[in-house]
């Protein structure tokens, strides 16, 4: 193959969707695929170690794009890292693997008419990537490409606050992707053999990038599509800062994620029209979606001092480098949050509107700040989101971030129910087997509703999940339809994050790797058969915090 040729398929972004679009369709012998990405391969040893994910932001390996300033943050804009090399976000993110709950899926196709989404319709998607430690089961798989384990390492403390939780009358799970979502327990990661194992080791293996049918082009920053006469006819990208060009016979497929998808398709001239023309786009299709419904996971660390261990200060050592190097054992094997929970603070809810993550470590920041002594950290995220925002261009250089802004905190409801997850995690801190290690609170002084609502928008940050730029549905303002395709235009699709129309309620790294997994489906034409369970999760619908 040569960058001349034309293409059966062109998937933009070799991410957590997009590795498994390319991996899935290259599959076909007689299909053809070239896979684009703006990143080099994935091949640091920081991406590899679990615990050194936060070593990678703000670095080569990351986009480091930044919020507007923020209202609901005090007027502070948000860094937010995202991974530009193979695996994507994958491969920086923290591993943590949770698919969210049946409330989200069976309200996509309920609320955005995303018929063919529901829970029990994605279930067989998530099941066909997953190979997970403990075996084949009712609502697990052991024979996918995506390594899923028990962590080979889990802090005392973190254990600690686990203890400590149900103490405080919190039910105990042992499976966030089971039956009921809801409840305490440890988090599963994708690793294998206490290695990172991102989208690049499970689609994009040496037996699949020697297949003489995909074409993976690394250091490709994409450019335009290319839309003539009402159809995507190809892609144009920078090599080298030289303009390339490739045509496509099928589909176009952009898996950029939330930011870089509604980006190219801005680019494109596929958007609002007059912002379009005020940053000196041609239109190609007027789609008003695009860009907006941008919405995120934020995240507020609290944090104490504490009289036990500390993950970065007291185990990050040459000899904790070298066990973790020989046997992939130790403490260099966590993924920093390794134990948490969802929960509701409120009756009423669908579905959990709080996920708590205990970290033995004082993250903050980005956990761009050095260490203050031992601390420990329980981060309560809000992942029932009310607030919506948007994204716009700022130019009509494609080399220029775009303007992201997520509307942290502008629905009253999204800071009541964070301020209600901070005073749980505040009873759970102060009772159990996590008090005797807790030692004063850091960076807060009261515990009052004016104290908490200050801290909340001091200190509150993303847990890397933006998503819902491209939104799918089957009304007007949709972005792309339930079979993902463009609309407005033909042999144009995106599967990413940036077509969920609301957030999962948890980490969104396997839920994208779901829709990559979809996505392949729907360009092929099949579907796998739907899956009923026989228990419903989410079913726990009167715990509340208290």
């Amino acid at each position: 193959m040569t960058r001349h040729e034309t293409y059966d398929y062109i998937v933009v972004g070799a991410g957590s969707a997009g590795a498994a679009v390319a991996s899935r369709l290259s599959e076909d012998r007689s299909t053809t695929v070239l896979l684009l990405e703006a990143g080099p391969s994935n091949d640091a040893m920081e991406i590899a170690m679990p615990a050194a994910f936060p070593n990678l932001f703000k670095t080569k390996w990351d986009w480091n794009y930044s919020t507007t300033p923020q209202p609901g943050l005090g007027g502070q804009s948000a860094y937010w890292p995202r991974m530009k090399a193979l695996g994507g976000c994958s491969s920086m993110n923290a591993m943590m693997y949770v698919r969210g709950s049946r409330a989200d899926y069976d309200g996509w196709q309920r609320d955005a008419g995303a018929v063919g989404w529901s829970y029990d319709d994605v279930l067989p998607y998530f099941l066909r990537s997953e190979n997970n430690s403990r075996g084949a089961s009712e609502y697990h798989r052991a024979d996918g490409p995506l390594h899923v384990e028990d962590r080979r390492y889990t802090h005392a403390t973190t254990e600690a606050w686990l203890e400590s939780a149900r103490a405080a009358g919190l039910p105990a799970t042992d499976d966030f992707n089971g039956a009921v979502q809801e409840g305490v327990g440890r988090y599963q990661a994708s690793c294998h053999q206490g290695r990172r194992w991102s989208t690049a080791e499970a689609f994009l293996g040496p037996d699949v990038l020697l297949r003489p049918n995909l074409l993976v082009r690394t250091g490709s920053l994409m450019t335009r599509v290319i839309v003539e006469g009402g159809r995507a006819i190809g892609v144009t990208y920078l090599d080298d800062g030289i303009e390339a060009h490739a045509w496509v016979d099928g589909e176009v497929v952009l898996s950029g994620g939330a930011i870089n998808s509604p980006h190219l398709l801005m680019l494109s001239g596929i958007g609002p029209a007059d912002h379009l023309v005020d940053m000196g786009v041609d239109v190609v299709v007027d789609l008003d979606g695009v860009g907006a419904n941008l919405h995120d996971h934020p995240v507020t660390p609290l944090m104490w001092h504490t009289s036990g261990k500390d993950l970065a200060v007291d185990h990050v050592t040459p000899a904790r480098l070298i066990q973790w190097q020989v046997t992939g054992r130790g403490p260099l094997t966590s993924n920093v949050g390794e134990t948490g929970g969802f929960v509701r603070t409120r009756d009423g809810l669908e579905g959990p509107d709080i996920q708590y993550i205990a970290a033995p470590t004082g993250f903050y920041d980005n956990g761009l700040r050095e260490p203050a002594g031992a601390m420990f950290t329980t981060g309560v995220t809000l992942v029932d989101v009310a607030s919506r925002g948007r994204l716009r261009l700022r130019g009509s250089d494609p080399r220029w971030k775009p303007e992201m802004d997520p509307a942290y905190f502008a629905e009253a409801s999204d800071l009541e129910s964070v301020r209600a997850g901070c005073r749980q995690a505040i009873e759970i801190a102060s009772q159990g087997p996590l008090a005797r290690l807790l030692e004063r609170p850091f960076l807060r002084d009261s515990d009052s509703d004016e104290a908490i609502d200050a801290y909340i928008s001091r200190w509150t940050q993303t847990l890397y999940h933006p998503v819902g730029t491209c939104a799918m549905g089957s009304h007007d303002d949709a972005v792309v339809d339930p079979e993902l395709k463009v609309r407005g235009v033909e042999g144009l699709r995106v599967a990413d994050a940036s077509v969920m129309p609301k957030v999962t309620r948890g980490n969104t790294n396997a839920p994208a790797i779901m829709i990559g997994e979809k996505a392949a489906d729907l360009l092929r034409g099949r579907q796998l058969p739907r899956t009923t369970t026989s228990a419903p999760q989410g079913a726990r619908t009167k715990e509340t915090v208290r």
